[in-house]
């Protein structure tokens, strides 16, 4: 994954496993950072990275 990747809701979905609804609540609570182009949701690799390192200290 390239740090200058943009995601898609859905390619983030997969890689986490998670609804629709759980990935945009995430979104919406400002735990996973995004970034509107338009009218398309896009979320930065380099986020979801530190996203999951976050969630990953969490349960150490």
């Amino acid at each position: 994954m390239r740090d200058d990747e943009l995601l898609t809701v859905v390619e983030v979905m997969a890689r986490l496993r998670l609804g629709r609804s759980k990935v945009y609540d995430l979104i919406r609570t400002r735990r996973l950072p995004s970034v509107t182009i338009g009218r398309c949701r896009r979320i930065p690799a380099s986020a979801l990275s530190d996203f999951i390192e976050g969630q990953m200290e969490r349960a150490a």
